[in-house]
């Protein structure tokens, strides 16, 4: 074998012997962008639900002021109604004397 021969064989037990230190590392890279990836979307899910959650929040708020306002609304009819009536039956009892 001759020197030249000798160095290619080197060269390519070199080569060899670095081939399965890179796939590791591939892989590595691949999981941790798979990774990065999931965490991404994960953080935009939690975003929207988040913002969902605002946006409910100031709508039920929002419905619970309106409902106390036709509440309100609604009593005052009644307190009108209650002295109108007496008003009214009042009259017909006065009437019918």
């Amino acid at each position: 074998m001759s020197v030249e021969d000798s160095r290619k064989a080197a060269a390519a037990f070199e080569r060899e012997q670095k081939l399965p230190d890179t796939e590791p590392r591939k892989e590595e890279t691949a999981k941790e962008k798979e990774r990065a990836r999931r965490e991404k979307l994960v953080a935009k899910a939690q975003a929207s639900l988040d913002a969902a959650e605002r946006k409910h929040q100031e709508k039920s708020q929002a419905l619970d002021a309106e409902r106390s306002a036709i509440e309100k609304r609604i009593e005052a009819e009644e307190t009108r109604w209650a002295e109108e009536r007496e008003k009214l039956k009042d009259a017909l009892r006065h009437a019918k004397e």
